[in-house]
């Protein structure tokens, strides 16, 4: 086999073996990252409210996104209308966008954009 031929073979194995790992990470976080830009995509506010005021929310019928679940601290993330979270004292407005931030959020409340209907949750077989 020529010197050629054996840089060639062993830049092939390089990168076999980058993609393997790259597919590895992929399957271990079970696509989270995406379902959680996806959710982030729907959203045209964001904001970090306290646990009660979440779970007051989800008494009155928002559903939280399953993603919140996939995450490790588990987040819960409601979708709710801009009127419902001007009324909650504790929200904090966040940038939508994967940062440190809302990354340390407990709690996430995210008001869709005024087209959206949230009446399925993500990953369902219904569209939104």
């Amino acid at each position: 086999m020529t010197s050629a031929l054996e840089r060639r073979l062993r830049q092939l194995r390089s990168r076999v073996l980058v993609r393997s790992w790259e597919y590895r990470q992929r399957r271990h976080a079970r696509g989270v990252w995406f379902r959680l830009r996806r959710v982030l995509s729907d959203a045209s506010e964001a904001h970090v409210v306290t646990a009660e005021e979440a779970r007051e929310l989800v008494r009155e019928g928002h559903a939280p996104e399953p993603v919140g679940q996939d995450l490790q601290p588990p987040k819960l993330i409601v979708f709710a209308p801009a009127a419902r979270v001007a009324r909650l004292a504790s929200a904090r407005p966040l940038a939508v966008r994967l940062s440190a931030d809302l990354l340390l959020a407990e709690c996430l409340v995210l008001v869709p954009f005024e087209t959206l209907t949230r009446s399925a949750p993500r990953g369902s077989a219904s569209p939104p």
